[in-house]
């Protein structure tokens, strides 16, 4: 190898609910200008469960060529990233982001989770979800943790959630227990995945482990 090429560490992208891995391309672009090398992965959000779909993401993560990999989940995608880690480790993995993630429950889930029709919306993994407490993996890695608190999203349509909220997330939803660091920004839930904030804090906690809470919501 050339003395002057760098290995790039690689961030893994994970999305949420009702979402491909391309929604994840404005920030695996930020991220990449951080000094990252990122890929995006793909799952069926509401046809997979969430064993299902941590499964497909470990046999992602093992053809990737990378002596160390980084992940960042938003939403459903931290929970299946985190089911990943519980289940499926991988020796490489660096650094866990979580964005706007749901680890204890989520209202508004439940409370769609009372019909039929909202089961259909939410889905398997949502509903798998549900009925399992959430893995807790901070004793084996380094979990960063991003909560907004602009209420703004389709919470509405179901009554609203309780504050402060990303308008989906509760903010006491996105609580880790052991976490890292844990920081709240003014997004909401779908801005995070354009928000410049969020992915100055990303670049920060993937490459030094801790947030600029200078920047944090108040």
């Amino acid at each position: 190898m050339p003395a002057d090429t760098i290995i790039k560490e690689t961030v893994v992208l994970v999305h949420g609910l009702w979402m491909r891995g391309w929604v994840m391309a404005w920030l695996g672009w930020q991220l990449r200008r951080c000094g990252f090398h990122t890929v995006a992965f793909s799952y069926p959000s509401v046809r997979g469960t969430l064993s299902q779909n941590a499964l497909r993401l470990s046999r992602f993560v093992a053809g990737l060529d990378a002596p160390r990999i980084h992940f960042m989940g938003h939403s459903l995608g931290g929970l299946v990233l985190l089911q990943m880690l519980a289940t499926h480790p991988d020796p490489r993995t660096g650094r866990v982001l979580l964005a706007g993630c749901p680890y204890r429950a989520s209202y508004a889930a439940k409370k769609l989770a009372r019909r039929w029709l909202g089961r259909c919306l939410i889905g398997r993994s949502v509903l798998q979800c549900l009925v399992q407490p959430a893995p807790l993996c901070t004793d084996q890695y380094e979990v960063g943790v991003i909560a907004g608190c602009k209420p703004l999203g389709a919470g509405r349509l179901i009554g609203g959630v309780p504050q402060p909220n990303d308008g989906v997330v509760v903010v006491e939803e996105t609580a880790l227990p052991g976490a890292s660091d844990q920081i709240m920004l003014n997004v909401c839930h779908s801005g995070m995945l354009i928000s410049e904030q969020v992915a100055r804090q990303a670049c920060a906690f993937l490459r030094h482990g801790h947030f600029l809470h200078d920047m944090e919501a108040k």
